[in-house]
Formats: C-alpha cells, sequence, structure tokens
C-alpha cells in the first residue's frame, strides 16, 4: 500500500510526464519498479487506485525499437532457404510489414534494384543484410550467380526501388528461373502502385486491365491503346512524367475526349495528388501544367451498348479526321475499324475510293 500510494502520487497530475519532469521521474519510476521486482510483483503494469498504467520504455529513435527477428513478431521458426519476392514502399517508410522486414534482416543477400536508393530504407530500420545490385542491365549477368547462391542453400530477397517486384520492375525473370529448377520463390505482400491508385480512383474496380509502361515504339504503342480503348475494363497504366503530355494527346484521339480517367502521383508521399475528369479536360489542365513524380494513370472502360452500324458518309469522316492528324491511310483504317463493328476489308475500299487518288499526289 505504501508503495501504491507513492506512485499515485507521482502519476495524478499529468505534467509530471511532460518536459523535464520526465527526467526526474523516471528515476522514481525505476525505484518503484526495483522494489515490485524485490517483493514478487509483476512490474509490465503499475497499479494505483483507478489507475492501471502499462510502462513501455522505448527509445526516442523508433526505428531502432523495431526488431524484426523477434520472437514476439513471428512464430514460425528460421526462414527456408529460396527466393523471396518482398513488397517494399511505394514512398512512405512505415508502409512495410512485420514479415518483410524480418525477411530483410534474415536474408544472407538483399537484390536491390538501386542500392543507394534501398539503402535508405535498411538504414531506416537498422537492417545490415549486405545489398547486391540487381536492375534491368544486369538481370542476364546476375542470374547464374544468383542461382548458385540459392542452390548452396541461401536465402535471398528481392527487392524493387518501390512496389512489387516483378510488376513492371526486375525479378520475373529470375522468378521464372527459379521455379524452373525447382528453387522454392516465396511472395512477400506488399505495396503496389497500381492496387493503391485503383482502390481510390472511384472507377470499376470488378474487372480490370493493367498495361503498365507502353512500349517505346509509335507502331506498337498505338496498336497497344486501340486494343485497350476498346476493352469494357477500366485500364491502368504507368506514364513517365516527361511522356505524360504524348500520352494525353494518343488517349483522346483513341479513347475519345468524354471519357473518365483519374492521374495518380506521389501517391503515399508528403505531395500525393489524385486528379479526377475526363480525358479531354485531363488533356488541358496539364498541356500546360506537366505533373511530377511517378504517374498512375486509370481511364474507365468503354461502355458496352449495342452500336449500330454506322453509314458510309460517318466512316468517311472517321477516316478524313484520322488522316487530317498526320496518320498513314492504313494506319487510319486500322483506327477506324477498331472503333465499330464493320469490317476492316470495306473501310478500306472506302478509303481508297474516298482518299486513294488524294494521297497518291500528296506522295508524288
Amino acid at each position: 500500500m505504501l508503495l501504491r500510494s507513492f506512485f499515485q502520487s507521482m502519476v495524478t497530475s499529468s505534467s509530471c510526464f511532460s518536459g523535464h519532469n520526465i527526467h526526474r521521474r523516471c528515476t522514481s519510476i525505476s525505484v518503484y519498479a526495483s522494489a515490485l521486482r524485490a517483493i514478487s510483483i509483476p512490474c509490465g503494469t503499475l497499479y494505483a487506485p483507478r489507475l492501471s498504467l502499462t510502462l513501455c520504455f522505448c527509445s526516442t529513435n523508433a526505428r531502432s525499437s523495431v526488431d524484426p527477428s523477434s520472437p514476439q513478431l513471428s512464430k514460425q521458426g528460421p526462414l527456408k532457404p529460396g527466393l523471396y519476392l518482398v513488397g517494399t514502399p511505394i514512398g512512405n517508410l512505415e508502409d512495410i510489414t512485420l514479415r518483410a522486414l524480418r525477411v530483410l534482416k534474415s536474408a544472407n543477400v538483399i537484390l536491390s534494384e538501386d542500392t543507394r536508393h534501398s539503402g535508405k530504407l535498411l538504414h531506416h530500420y537498422c537492417i545490415n543484410t549486405p545489398l547486391l545490385s540487381y536492375h534491368k542491365f544486369n538481370e542476364s549477368q546476375r542470374e547464374q550467380l544468383v542461382l548458385r547462391r540459392l542452390q548452396g542453400g541461401e536465402i535471398v530477397a528481392l527487392i524493387s526501388d518501390a512496389g512489387t517486384p516483378g510488376i513492371s520492375d526486375p525479378g520475373t525473370e529470375l522468378a521464372k528461373l527459379c521455379a524452373s529448377k525447382g528453387i522454392p520463390v516465396i511472395p512477400i505482400p506488399g505495396p503496389s502502385a497500381l492496387v493503391t491508385a485503383l482502390s481510390a480512383s472511384g472507377l470499376p474496380t470488378n474487372e480490370f486491365t493493367f498495361v503498365g509502361f507502353l512500349p517505346k515504339h509509335a507502331g506498337s504503342r498505338k496498336e497497344r491503346l486501340m486494343i485497350s480503348a476498346n476493352e469494357a475494363a477500366t485500364q491502368i497504366f504507368f506514364v513517365p512524367p516527361h511522356k505524360f503530355c504524348q500520352f494525353l494527346v494518343e488517349i483522346y484521339c483513341l479513347f475519345g475526349a468524354s471519357r473518365q480517367c483519374v492521374m495518380a502521383r506521389e501517391m503515399t508521399k508528403v505531395h500525393e495528388e489524385f486528379w479526377r475528369g475526363t480525358v479531354e479536360e485531363a488533356k488541358e489542365t496539364f498541356s500546360t501544367n506537366q505533373p511530377k513524380g511517378e504517374i498512375t494513370f486509370i481511364i474507365e472502360g468503354k461502355a458496352t451498348c449495342v452500336e449500330e452500324t454506322p453509314s458510309e458518309s460517318e466512316l468517311e469522316n472517321d477516316l478524313r479526321e484520322m488522316i487530317s492528324q498526320g496518320y498513314s491511310l492504313s494506319e487510319a483504317v486500322k483506327l477506324v475499324a477498331a472503333g465499330t463493328s464493320v469490317k476492316r476489308k470495306v473501310i478500306y475500299s472506302i478509303a481508297l475510293k474516298k482518299f486513294g487518288k488524294q494521297l497518291e499526289l500528296e506522295d508524288n
């Protein structure tokens, strides 16, 4: 009772735990805890009338208080050898799982897309596992080295700069190689830019197509966009900021002006932004205001409805519009055919009849 009264007098006023007083009071609390141990009373929870206080003595540096290998964090025992695909934060360093931290700390080596970038994450959580660069320019050279280490019974963790490895990031070929050699490939779920953006987009999520980064070749880009423009599912793209304006012009021509879209950038970071509107509004908004940071762009799918067969004059107008935008005759036919049920050869015959002579004169 004497000890309880002593402690109660110490904590009845909240001011005793603020400012410089906390250092003075910690000594008293330590003495009290020692006294409890001496008389065999558990000191995890200190009890006083009308008060229950659990003490948690932590370092002022939150990083050092996290021990991923602590038995309290995992009851699964030692990790088995194999390739671990570890999801890491796409921005905010707090977006990492305890299991991911445990794997990164327990691994023999961590394959990293950018060792300098990943070093910041590991330093934040006091993880000293060796790093080995593994990116799209050295994947083929590293594969055999990594394979030998895995066959030797090591634990290899693979991380990308942000998000889940193998999703528009290095890792796909290594995972395929390990699977073919009977080496365990263990996914450690974590953040993903496409799921993060989709979940907050406000667009349909029941069915979607992840396109990722578009091909660099202009012809291949158009072909891929033509496919996406005619799908009913929500379409998700990764777009580099320096190609964003070009991307908006391309989708404006193929998706139309009224399709709803969402631009998500810098997700989970300080300058996180979700912009919502139509394709036409996006084109106008960002033509003079190019956004910074990694961009995930989402476009609603094509509305499913019974389309009436367009007349010849309507097809002629569509062809004329495409040709005026600089498309060749064959490209214009492909684009118009992609947006209608009319067979391509019918549209091609119309194109030759209406514009064939015009194009011949231009070529001459």
